[in-house]
């Protein structure tokens, strides 16, 4: 009996023991925030003409949103952060080379990108709605017939292209970005925009122009900061900053300079 409990006691201890190690090696195996510290840099990915979240000023800087709130995470993580412009349509490919640590630019959740990327919390909500010029389109069903732009690539694609408005549309047109497709709706070229709320209340106060959001829209949405599926230990990171910032008033102040609440 005892040379049978001296053994069940050593093959506990080497179960033990092997779990302890598996652990280990799982986070010692998760370099990603280590990575980026010791780089002394965070390579953030974004389309730079998507304001208010991340988009060029008249001196040609990167500003917005989203790139103060990252400045702030990267002095409390101690490095400095890297802007790189990316072809929003290939962003996931971006991130998976290793060309930029993550997707951070008004980026909404839906079920293909949870499943392509490890998501961050949510961190602001947004509707997705259309703009038009011509204020007889009062609602959904104006639109049939119509030429309606959005963002190529974006989940606003996806989503007109699913919805009965997408399929009465009389076409759909995809832009790179959606400052364009607002200049193409003062031209005329198509009659609405379908985009972020955020986006069109900015572009339309900024640039001055009397273009309607419509009251209909077709979905709420939430914003998240996207990683590589293996980077757990710098999405955490990442994520534990911002609930700082969200306690002690920083996020708030962020929000109030580019919303006004």
């Amino acid at each position: 009996m005892k040379k049978l409990f001296a053994g069940l006691a050593v093959a506990a201890a080497l179960v033990f023991t092997g779990c302890n190690e598996n652990k280990e090696t799982q986070t010692q195996g998760d370099m990603s925030l280590e990575k980026v510290k010791s780089a002394g840099e965070f390579v953030l990915g974004l389309d730079d003409s998507f304001p208010p979240m991340g988009f060029r000023d008249k001196d040609n800087n990167i500003v917005g949103f989203d790139i103060d709130l990252a400045n702030e995470v990267c002095t409390r993580l101690g490095v400095k952060l890297k802007t790189q412009p990316i072809s929003w349509d290939a962003k996931e490919q971006e991130l998976n080379t290793g060309k930029i640590d993550c997707i951070w630019n008004g980026m909404s959740v839906d079920s293909a990108r949870a499943a392509a990327m490890n998501l961050s919390d949510p961190y602001l909500k947004n509707r997705m709605i259309f703009s038009v010029k011509d204020k007889s389109l009062a609602n959904l069903a104006a639109l049939a017939g119509k030429k309606i732009a959005v963002q190529n690539g974006s989940t606003a694609q996806k989503l007109l292209e699913a919805s009965d408005a997408g399929k009465a549309a009389k076409e759909i047109i995809p832009f790179d970005d959606n400052q364009t497709a607002m200049m193409d709706l003062d031209k005329g070229g198509v009659d609405a925009v379908f985009l972020d709320e955020i986006v069109a209340k900015f572009w339309i106060t900024s640039n001055a122009k009397d273009f309607v959001v419509m009251e209909e829209g077709l979905s709420d949405e939430v914003y998240a900061i996207g990683f590589r599926k293996k980077d757990q230990a710098l999405r955490d990171a990442v994520n534990e900053t911002l609930k700082a910032m969200q306690a002690d008033g920083k996020f708030a102040e962020i929000s109030a300079k580019w919303f006004g609440k």
